[in-house]
């Protein structure tokens, strides 16, 4: 299911992981009932160094059970707006994300994969909600988070966002995507994010080398083993 290739900063766009899931819905015997969904049997994902993972399916389900609310809510709630734009190059989604009042924009490359952008709003949907003192409806776990605690949460679901829908729905690669995801799968999480944000997370990026100084260059192996390239943090820019 195609999703617009220009992406305009109007009230939330519905993104394609979003569109495929709504597909699947099959209406419930009674007005009240709850929709049933049967999600397809997931599918391994493959990278180009040939590196891969293998979804399960209770945990596509359980990821399904809270990704459609939390979509139907980016949607439909009127009281703020998720604005995804369209740039020119890839960025991570911390990268490109503001907040302003009510309003969250972040940025989604113009070429890249179509279901990125409901990820990329799983990610600006997140962080409003802190603002706004609502992150309990949506991840009572790291309601009470902050700085590196809350944005490690909120990676976390948003790599299961992207797990989701690569192995659900044979999203299509995207490569800052497929980092996290890889990196998170692989126990790599605080590595991937102290290692590409250290300038940001200083203290914790000295804790955690002190506490393991052979870490940075584990991680740095795995990830030029796994992506053929330097990790964001470490490779050249421009």
């Amino acid at each position: 299911m195609a999703f617009p290739s220009h992406l305009s900063p109007t009230r939330s766009p519905v993104g394609g992981l979003r569109l495929l899931a709504a597909a699947l819905v099959v209406p419930a015997i009674g007005a009240c009932a709850a929709a049933q969904v049967e999600l397809p049997e997931p599918r391994p994902i493959v990278i180009r160094s040939g590196a891969r993972l293998y979804p399960e399916k209770p945990r596509m389900e359980e990821i399904d059970a809270w990704f459609r609310p939390e979509m139907q809510n980016i949607e439909q709630d009127p009281s703020f707006m998720i604005e995804a734009v369209t740039r020119d190059t890839p960025s991570y989604p911390w990268e490109s994300l503001f907040i302003v009042g009510d309003t969250a924009k972040i940025g989604v490359e113009r070429t890249g994969s179509p279901e990125a952008v409901s990820t990329y709003q799983i990610y600006a949907h997140l962080h409003l909600m802190k603002v706004k003192g609502r992150l309990r409806e949506f991840l009572p776990a790291a309601a009470d988070a902050e700085g590196f605690m809350l944005e490690r949460a909120i990676l976390a679901r948003v790599s299961d966002v992207w797990f989701y829908g690569r192995g659900v729905f044979d999203a299509e690669a995207f490569d800052p995507l497929e980092e996290l995801l890889f990196s998170n799968e692989a126990g790599y999480l605080d590595a991937f994010i102290l290692t590409a944000r250290g300038d940001e997370f200083g203290e914790e990026r000295k804790r955690w080398l002190q506490e393991d100084p052979e870490a940075l260059e584990r991680y740095r192996e795995w990830f030029v083993d796994t992506f053929e390239q330097e990790p964001p943090g470490l490779r050249e820019v421009g």
